[in-house]
């Protein structure tokens, strides 16, 4: 990422490519998340929210359905195309953390679901700050995969061989960029989630929607088809359902003033 271009490239270029597949093989949220948005994020009708990195709109209905206006900011057309078609009472908004299309203190929140990792830095801090009206809220929230189970540790090791420099949650490094000015502390809730289902859709569509993944060349990309269709086969047992463990991990600063 560089100031001309904010996008980490496995982003915009395996968010191009794999629009499909995120649709596809992403789980979705677990039924706290609605509760926490009203009563953590105080959302509700009459106030507007941000879905900041929105994606294809993977997290966007769990904001509709707080009755706030959403506004849907993606940088990625191909995403915000699958957004838009899929969720017409968002707003959606072609832009970046570093670059929000919106006023000053115009909204209530902002959420950034699967998303905060790629642009952690004090300069989308102070542009998520600019938009937010004072007292205003900022949600992180994480999906991740149970890596305690072992099969899906296993699983993790075939993807990570691929990863480089790929900002992602476990690394960590995006927590370095609180304490924050102007915010208060990070508050952290934790709910436990499953996604199940046929293991070519919750377990290889999930790993190919990975933003280095697609954007793998094909051969790369076959390698990793191949390896997870050996782990389905044998650790697994060729089974026709699965079910895969997660951990929603859920971040709230306010803004300050």
């Amino acid at each position: 990422m560089t100031r001309e271009n904010p996008i980490h490239r496995a982003a915009a270029e395996g968010f191009a490519r794999g629009a499909d597949a995120y649709v596809k093989g992403r789980p979705d949220y677990p039924p706290e998340i609605a509760a926490w948005l009203r009563h953590r994020l105080d959302l509700g009708e009459g106030k507007t929210v941000v879905d900041l990195g929105a994606g294809t709109g993977k997290f966007t209905p769990y904001l509709l359905s707080t009755g706030a206006t959403v506004n849907a900011v993606e940088p990625v057309p191909q995403m915000l195309a699958r957004l838009t078609s899929t969720y017409p009472q968002a707003q959606p908004l072609s832009g970046s953390a570093t670059s929000i299309p919106l006023a000053n203190e115009s909204v209530d929140a902002v959420v950034c679901a699967q998303a905060f990792h790629w642009f952690a830095t004090p300069t989308a801090l102070a542009e998520i700050h600019r938009v937010l009206k004072p007292g205003g809220r900022l949600g992180l929230v994480w999906n991740l995969k149970d890596t305690r189970v072992g099969w899906v540790a296993a699983l993790d090791s075939i993807l990570t061989r691929y990863r480089a420099d790929t900002p992602n949650f476990g690394s960590g490094n995006w927590r370095n960029a609180f304490p924050a000015e102007g915010f208060s502390p990070l508050h952290e809730d934790q709910f436990t989630h499953e996604h199940a289902g046929p293991p070519d859709l919750v377990i290889l569509e999930r790993a190919l929607s990975t933003s280095f993944i697609a954007a793998l060349a094909p051969e790369a990309q076959a390698q990793v088809v191949h390896d997870i269709q050996h782990l389905i086969a044998h650790e697994l047992n060729g089974a026709s359902e699965v079910v895969v463990p997660y951990e929603t991990k859920a971040y709230c600063v306010q803004k300050l003033g």
